[in-house]
């Protein structure tokens, strides 16, 4: 039988609870028994005059944001509407059924203003950080790091040819903080070669193709993460090329231990991070293990002998060619001393020229150079060191370890949507990468929070 057709009727009185008809698993419900911003709230006092109209509640905007990066909501426009139509964005955020939601527009004014300039969404990130630690959830063994470029907020067809074509009318804001970072090791001053493409609205971000598709402007997310549980220990913003994402890498390490006591056994990566300094630092300054590949350019295609093929005596300070001979640094005195190394740290050994030119082995060795010679690091006990972790079984385990870094930012990009900037210049890619590094480990600890409650019940 067809029931019968309702009609809305308004009632006298309504009784109606949020907290009701907010499920117990709901993902927002496990959140928030994380979030505490009691602190932020102090950390912001001064940042606020002690006089005149009351401001929209700091903590109200912090935990809008946290849902729009936590389910990916990109535009605050959107957010706003989806808090004010959605009940558990309206509990979690506080708000009851006849609070009302802040403009739009209230988030670029903070954000520009009192967020960025107390550093708050760094704090809520390390705030994350320490109560993953609490829960137990960081092991503090083993770190992995790596980069994965994000694309800036620029159309990649407008730009204009390096960077002395910036004109001065377009002195935005992006465009000045690219000049106040120009000195910054994991920006401007990354590398003294000048791009030669740059653009207008963002010169920061790099142009770049090396994610394997077409050549977009971009910046670098770098995460250090403990692999017991794939927390985000740290995260840094940086241009994108290589040299930054390894200063990167060397200050996420840095701040771990200065502001958590977090002191890695061993740290994992790829080759990027195999470089001879980066393995010298691991190994003589800091006592890490590095399980990362060496970067290596010694292996030759041509089928003659590789450097691996020449032994070299410690005492001695020489190479031993394959057929008995010795390569030296040096092979006759000079009037004025010359140093050893060159600028990149590698010291030439070379073999005399008649040892080479009388040798059966020459074609094999030599073929088109007079005389042998073989490059070797000023670092390259460090580099052995590396090489001798690759032969024992737990390499095989920190290279599976590894992909949970990988995974991390598969999540960023396809769960969370980052895969673009909404924000210009470094300060903007800043702030995203903290937000989104902090909704990762909020939704890390709520996951496993819901997880042990089934265990339980």
């Amino acid at each position: 039988m067809m029931g019968e057709r309702r009609v809305a009727q308004e009632a006298l009185f309504y009784e109606f609870s949020l907290d009701r008809h907010v499920p117990a698993d709901h993902l927002l419900r496990a959140i928030d028994g994380f979030v505490d911003l009691s602190g932020m709230r102090e950390h912001l006092r001064g940042f606020y005059s002690a006089i005149g109209r009351p401001s929209i509640d700091p903590e109200l905007m912090l935990r809008m944001l946290i849902v729009g990066y936590c389910f990916g909501i990109r535009s605050e426009r959107r957010l706003c509407e989806e808090v004010h139509l959605n009940l558990a964005y309206r509990w979690f955020c506080r708000l009851g059924l006849e609070g009302d939601v802040p403009d739009h527009s209230t988030f670029s004014k903070n954000r520009h203003g009192r967020f960025r300039e107390s550093d708050l969404f760094r704090q809520l990130f390390e705030a994350t950080v320490r109560r993953c630690i609490d829960e137990g959830l960081v092991g503090g063994d083993g770190f992995a790091v790596d980069a994965s470029l994000i694309r800036a907020e620029a159309n990649r067809q407008t730009y204009v040819e390096g960077t002395q074509s910036l004109s001065a009318d377009l002195q935005t804001r992006a465009v000045e903080e690219y000049l106040a970072v120009l000195d910054d090791a994991v920006f401007g001053g990354a590398t003294p070669v000048e791009p030669k493409r740059v653009s207008p609205v963002d010169p920061a971000a790099r142009y770049t193709a090396a994610h394997g598709g077409r050549a977009d402007f971009c910046y670098s997310t770098n995460y250090l993460i403990d692999v017991e549980n794939a927390v985000i220990v740290d995260v840094e913003a940086s241009t994108a090329i290589r040299q930054a994402e390894v200063t990167a890498a060397k200050r996420m390490i840095e701040r771990a231990a200065g502001h958590h006591g977090l002191w890695p056994r061993k740290l994992i990566g790829d080759t990027g991070y195999g470089s001879a300094d980066m393995l010298a630092w691991l190994v003589h300054e800091r006592g890490i293990e590095p399980h990362v590949p060496v970067f290596d350019k010694s292996t030759r295609s041509d089928g003659s002998f590789e450097r691996s093929d020449f032994t070299f005596d410690h005492e001695d300070d020489s190479y031993v060619c394959p057929a008995g001979k010795r390569l030296r640094p040096r092979n006759r005195n000079f009037a004025s001393p010359r140093p050893e190394a060159d600028k990149d740290g590698f010291i030439r050994y070379r073999a005399r020229q008649h040892d080479c030119g009388s040798c059966a082995l020459k074609p094999q060795c030599t073929p088109i150079l007079p005389a042998r010679k073989v490059t070797r690091s000023i670092h390259e006990g460090a580099r052995d060191f590396a090489r001798t972790l690759a032969q024992e079984d737990e390499w095989i385990t920190s290279r599976r370890e590894r992909k949970k870094v990988e995974m991390l930012f598969a999540h960023l990009k396809r769960i969370l949507r980052l895969d673009r900037l909404r924000l210009r210049g470094p300060s903007g890619a800043r702030d995203e990468f903290h937000l989104a590094a902090a909704a990762q480990n909020l939704r890390k600890l709520a996951k496993i929070s819901l997880a042990r409650q089934a265990v339980t019940t």
